[in-house]
Parts: structure tokens; sequence; C-alpha cells
């Protein structure tokens, strides 16, 4: 039985590993693809944030899920200490003895093969697969080898490889910058989205396109406005403008569902309603939403509050559930008497126009013979009585 062996820290696991497994296995056609994320790699140190090695393992478990001939396995994750090759090794041929196993590595690995522990056990049990770029490499390499064979008897195979320009630290630095998709299956991105990994913020393009596969069409046109109005107002007002154009995407995440599925999601996420909630059941969406936002896009405490609040309000709002609240009441495509007031008036005086916002929502209210939310009372009253006159 012929396995290739194909290790590394993959933090994260980005489509520079996806093409490099592909190489490989266009040409050794081996019978068992392993890939195998070290717990702790012994030639560096992972950078303070990383995920942990389950974590890793289960992206690299999505970022190789579309080569059906691949295996993740957890064999280092299950020992304590350095992921050292050689104890992996060990283990491989206990699993599978008398198995070919090949070890594949950059050209750059190559180079300092020897200072691996135990270099010469290992070229004693395996072969070596190396990654080439070009013909200047390859004779470097075939130098290398051939120095390694006449010394330890190596058995070394090149792979003809093109490497994406990818490297890991890179994606690491870009993630928090709402940048880096483009370098990571869309899995894997999603996943570390939703976990936050790498203190990763989302590209709102990316936002948008999954956020709206949850909404009618018709919605679209209304939370499109909202998120161009909650970044608008955040900049006049000196808030995050990414983190307010984040709430305005995803505030109506669960707009679409009926009341039994509503109820269903705060079943599902253990969130009891109060009776008044049950009473008011078109501003549930906000509760589900936040919920919804939270566990599928890891939004945080900031962005997860102004979608909470952005139906009802509440006393002493803070700034970025004020602006979303606004920008959802008086958003482009709103058009009632009064939101021009409002428009004006939330440029020049935030409180003032969610004042008058909330005013507006409790006198509509009563002309239908509705209860008020008391939440909506109490963000009034608190307004007016902080107003500044």
């Amino acid at each position: 039985m012929d396995i290739a062996i194909y290790g590394g820290s993959f933090n994260p696991p980005h489509l520079g590993h996806a093409a490099a497994v592909r190489s490989a296995w266009e040409q050794l056609r081996p019978d068992r693809f392993l890939i195998i994320p070290a717990a702790v790699p012994p030639h560096k140190r992972l950078p303070p944030g990383s995920p942990d090695g389950q974590a890793r393992l289960e992206l690299c478990r999505l970022a190789f899920a579309p080569f059906p001939w691949a295996e993740v396995l957890d064999l280092e994750l299950q020992r304590d200490g350095p992921s050292y090759t050689i104890d992996t090794l060990s283990e491989l041929h206990r699993r599978f003895p008398g198995a070919r196993l090949t070890l594949l590595m950059g050209s750059d690995m190559l180079r300092s093969f020897e200072q691996w522990r135990g270099f010469s056990r290992i070229l004693a049990q395996v072969r070596l697969g190396v990654f080439v770029r070009e013909e200047k490499e390859g004779d470097a390499v075939c130098k290398f080898a051939a120095n390694l064979r006449d010394t330890y008897g190596a058995q070394v195979v090149q792979i003809p490889h093109v490497p994406l320009p990818l490297h890991s630290t890179a994606i690491r630095d870009a993630l928090p910058q709402r940048r880096g998709r483009e370098a990571l299956e869309d899995g894997v991105y999603a996943a570390i989205i939703r976990r936050r990994f790498y203190q990763a913020q989302p590209e709102l393009s990316w936002l948008r396109e999954r956020a709206y596969a949850w909404l009618k069409p018709s919605r679209i046109p209304h939370v499109r406005g909202c998120e161009a109005a909650a970044a608008a107002l955040a900049r006049r007002w000196g808030a995050d403008a990414d983190l307010a154009a984040e709430a305005g995407i995803l505030h109506d995440i669960t707009k679409k569902l009926d009341t039994p599925e509503q109820l269903e999601l705060c079943r599902r996420y253990g969130c009891t309603l109060t009776q008044e909630d049950l009473d008011s059941p078109k501003t549930i969406h906000a509760i589900t939403g936040a919920l919804v936002a939270r566990d599928q896009f890891g939004v945080g405490d900031a962005v997860y509050s102004a979608i909470r609040w952005h139906t009802t309000g509440r006393a002493d709002m803070r700034l970025l559930e004020k602006i979303v609240y606004m920008a959802d009441y008086m958003e482009p495509t709103r058009d009632f008497p009064g939101v021009e007031r409002l428009r004006r008036l939330s440029g020049e005086d935030l409180d003032a126009a969610v004042e008058l916002g909330l005013t507006m929502t409790l006198e509509e209210i009563k002309t239908r013979g509705l209860p008020p939310h008391s939440q909506s009372v109490e963000a009034l009253s608190w307004l007016r009585s902080h107003s500044k006159g």
C-alpha cells in the first residue's frame, strides 16, 4: 500500500495547501492520502490567538472536503508535547504495517531536513516527496537529494508544483482587516468568521451574500438602505462604520419567518420570551435575528445589541443601537409623513431623532388600539429625562 503524508500547522488551511495536495495526488496517485495537522509544531510557535488543535482539525476537514481521497487524521492531536514527525511515522507503521510512506514537504523544508529530530531514522522509513517550483529549483533539489541518498540512503521524488502566492501569516494579518477571503475555501472562511478566529472580521460583500439568502427578495432593498444609512450615521457620529454596516446587513435576517418559526428559533437557542414579546410578534425577529447573527456570523456584543433593540429601542441606548434604530426607521426606501424630518434631525441631533422616532411609533401604535411595548416607553422616558432641552 502506498500512503502519502502531508503535515503542517494549517493555521489556517488555505487554497495554497489545497493546490499542493492536488499536485501530489496527481503525481503520486497513492492508495491513501493522509493530512495530519500538528498539535504543537516543533519548528515554530503558533502565534497568540491561534485556534487550538481541534479547531484547526475541523478547518482542515472543511478545506480538504473537495478531495474525497484525502483523509484528515487527528493522530498528532492525540499526543502530548511537540508533534515530531518521527513519532507520527512510528504510529503510522504500527497502523499500516508494510506500507510505503511518502512524506511530502516543500523544498525549503528539505534544506533544513537534517535538523529534524531523528532525521536519519525518518529517511530509513519513508520516501520524501518534495514540491519543486521550477527547473532551477529542481536542479538544487536534485543535488541536495543526491547528498541525502549518498549519505543516508534516502529516496527523494520531485513533485512539479507551481505554488499559489499565499502565506498563512499574511492571511492571518488580513482577516481582521475584512480581507483574506479569496485565499480560503468558502467553508473554511465561514467557519473562521463564525468563531471569529484570528480576530477575523467578515468582508461585507460576503456577509451580504450570505445574509440576503435568508431574506425575501422584496426585503433586500430595505436592508441595503439600512446598511447604507447605518454606515453614514456611524461616520457622522463617530461610531465604527463597518460594525454599523454589519448590523444593518443582519438586522432583519429572520424577518421572513412566521411566528411559529420564530418561537422554534427561541426554543433552539434557549431564549425565554416574555408575555409582552408574545403579544408583540412583529418585534420577535429582533430577538431571533440577534441570536442567529451571533451563532452563524459570530457578531460581537455591540452588533448583537444593535440588532436586538432595533425595533423597540430601550432605556439608555448605546450609540450603535441608536444608529441602527434610526437607520432602520428612515433609510432611503422609507416613505411616510415625517420621514424627511427624521432624516434631517438624525444628522443634527441623534438623541432628538431617536426621541422623535419613538414618539411617532408609540402614537401610531396607539391609533391602532394596541398596547405599547414597555421597552419603547422606557426608552422614550429615558431620552426625555436626559434631554439637552
